[in-house]
């Protein structure tokens, strides 16, 4: 595990070393002025105590005092050396500011004061730093990042609007429980959106989290955004959450427990409108998917219209720190299954500096069967299906939970009440709530679509990562604006049994792009099924077999000496399907460098050799593949 610490933090511990440094140690006592230009070791007390986005600032003297209240006010966060007690609120009040929020656990404050005035409180010995009341918004947060924001308002069909933010709609999350107590699962009427708990484990207690992880997961995917201002908003805001604990407060469980959670689903999906399953949690997968259990139940769930998302895997470097090409875990390994790995936005909400984390599980699936001759056939399926976010992404903190405990650093945000904290963790276990958060948005815009529609959306509006070959990215990033806005164009009854090569839309075609934070990039137009990819237009204008309840997406596609093309009976002529893998250059499927024949993967499902890579990793075999071989959460790989 390579645990870092956020950001924020290494910045707070360098500046407090810097401090103790150059200024000594605070003396203690009462709130006191004194001349902030008088030198401390040689260096201003006032200039260290404050950071660098809040200088220069005026100093304090009296007739900067006298003028303080008429100076526009900064928004700051204080650090106190003790407590933030009434001394420095009357200081601040005095000079014409107030007090915004107080964090108990930080002995900080939340502050609006005249710029002239920071120097002044600065120098109190009561005052440990000021730092800038930063937007969080645009330190990469997830529903700006990913296309959410941009489709929160929708046309009703009766005139108005709506706000597009997973309403009715059901997710399940089979993880470790989620914490009822944590406001960010709250409705707008102050009910809890958590509709169900059952327990797979024999905890007992369903509606806690102990490990931490699941409550995490849920908020990313529906989370309410009621904390800090709506800056750690989830992307289906509103939908019900359903919660399966399957594993253990060690974020241990068993393929049994989890078989367990996936049948409940089937059995009560119409009773809590479940429409979507996310499952930030895998195992070694050995057994070829036309023979793992979880990977039956999942095709289960997808035949009868649940669409299912699944972490792809933590497994993308080996302890060396090699590239490590598949594995995929179990239950990402089945064809029917949204598999998502995780991807770098570098904390910023602009897409043009985005990355595959290197830590995300790369393909081919290398699950096998074995024949009557004993020859081991390997599956090698293109996966994940796409990437999202899942880098330090910050999520609702369970109390105490097991992660926080041992890994302090953890902490992202608290404001002194526990069911308020958050948390910021890395993985693919990260990335598949954004996907799950998705789906449910595009069914409540369109509850027609079925779940290979809503894989084939997904995909089709991705972006395409510059430098990363398919094995790593699928089709791309998660492009929440343009999959909503091609789900909206298209008919509502989809899910009634169209012909092959029925019209889809409603309206013209959409423009095959997206602009994100000033950033625009143009779509995948494809989408990985099987051994390959497919692309054209006609994927999103015209009905294709494949997205019938019971096909895959990989369905009529045909391979003969080395060669793949789709089948006219499942796909319309305009669809092709394509002999090579690339690697991207950011620009719609199919553009790029040549990077690995499909007619490989496809032949008899056996790779020759390490070398068939190209050199450009290491490729696991003979389906030996997780780490520790148990079920384990994805939550704490290293990030890059």
């Amino acid at each position: 595990m390579n645990l870092r610490r956020s950001p924020l933090m290494s910045t707070l511990l360098c500046l407090t070393l810097l401090t103790a440094l150059c200024a000594g140690r605070p003396r203690a006592g009462h709130a006191e002025e004194r001349d902030p230009a008088s030198p401390v070791g040689g260096v201003a007390a006032s200039a260290v105590k404050i950071s660098s986005d809040l200088l220069p600032v005026p100093a304090a003297t009296n007739s900067t005092r006298r003028r303080s209240s008429v100076v526009e006010p900064v928004r700051a966060i204080v650090q106190a050396e003790g407590e933030f007690g009434a001394l420095l609120e009357q200081f601040i009040s005095a000079r014409g500011g107030r007090v915004l929020r107080r964090y108990g656990s930080l002995k900080a404050a939340a502050i609006e004061l005249p710029a002239g005035a920071l120097a002044a409180l600065a120098e109190l010995s009561e005052v440990r730093y000021i730092s800038k009341d930063r937007p969080t918004r645009l330190l990469g947060h997830v529903s700006l990042t990913t296309g959410a924001d941009a489709v929160r308002t929708q046309p009703a069909s009766g005139g108005g609007t709506y706000t597009l933010d997973g309403t009715g709609v059901g997710i399940a999350v089979i993880d470790s429980g989620v914490s009822h107590s944590h406001d960010s699962f709250l409705d707008q009427n102050g009910n809890s959106r958590i509709v169900a708990d059952v327990d797979f484990t024999s905890s007992g207690s369903p509606a806690t989290d102990p490990f931490g992880h699941g409550t995490h997961v849920a908020a990313l995917a529906a989370g309410n955004g009621s904390v800090a201002s709506g800056a750690y908003t989830g992307v289906a805001m509103n939908a019900n959450v359903i919660n399966l604990r399957a594993l253990d407060e060690d974020g241990v469980g068993t393929t049994a427990g989890l078989l367990d959670a996936l049948e409940w689903v089937m059995d009560n999906r119409t009773t809590y409108n479940i429409r979507v399953v996310n499952i930030s949690l895998g195992t070694a997968a050995v057994d070829s998917y036309l023979y793992d259990p979880l990977c039956l139940a999942v095709r289960g769930l997808v035949d009868a219209g649940v669409v299912v998302v699944a972490a792809a895997g933590n497994e993308g470097k080996n302890s060396e720190g090699e590239k490590v090409y598949g594995l995929i875990h179990s239950p990402g390994i089945e064809p029917s299954a949204i598999t998502v790995g995780a991807s770098n936005t570098f904390d910023t909400d602009a897409r043009d500096d985005d990355g595959v984390t290197t830590y995300s599980s790369r393909g081919p699936t290398r699950s096998y069967w074995t024949d009557t001759s004993n020859v081991v056939h390997h599956d090698n399926l293109v996966k994940p299906d796409l990437v999202a976010p899942g880098n330090k992404l910050v999520s609702a903190q369970s109390a105490g939970n097991a992660l926080i405990t041992a890994h302090t650093e953890l902490e992202a945000y608290t404001d002194g009440d526990p069911d308020h904290s958050m948390m910021r963790l890395s993985g693919t276990s990260m990335a598949t709530p954004l996907v799950a958060g998705a789906a449910a948005l595009l069914l409540q815009a369109n509850p027609g679509l079925t779940p290979n529609m809503v894989k084939m959306l997904l995909m089709y509006t991705a972006q395409p990562l510059d430098g990363f070959n398919m094995l790593e990215q699928g089709a791309g990033e998660l492009n929440i604006e343009g999959a909503v806005r091609v789900a909206t164009l298209m008919r509502t009854d989809c899910s009634s049994g169209l012909a092959l090569g029925d019209s889809l839309l409603t309206a013209s075609a959409p423009t095959h792009s997206t602009t994100i934070a000033g950033f625009q990039f143009p779509w995948a137009g494809g989408a990985v099924a099987g051994h390959t990819y497919v692309s054209g237009l006609e994927l999103v204008t015209e009905y294709q077999k494949v997205y019938d309840l019971g096909a895959l997406l990989s369905d009529g596609i045909l391979a003969s000496d080395g060669i793949l093309a789709s089948d006219a009976t499942m796909y319309t002529d305009g669809i092709l399907a394509s002999d090579s893998i690339w690697t991207s250059d950011g620009q719609p499927l199919g553009g790029g460098s040549f990077f690995l024949g499909t007619g490989i993967l496809a032949s008899d499902g056996i790779l020759a050799s390490d070398g068939i890579l190209g050199g450009d990793g290491i490729l696991a075999s003979d389906g030996i593949l997780a780490s520790d071989g148990a079920t384990t959460t994805d939550t704490l790989a290293g990030g890059d």
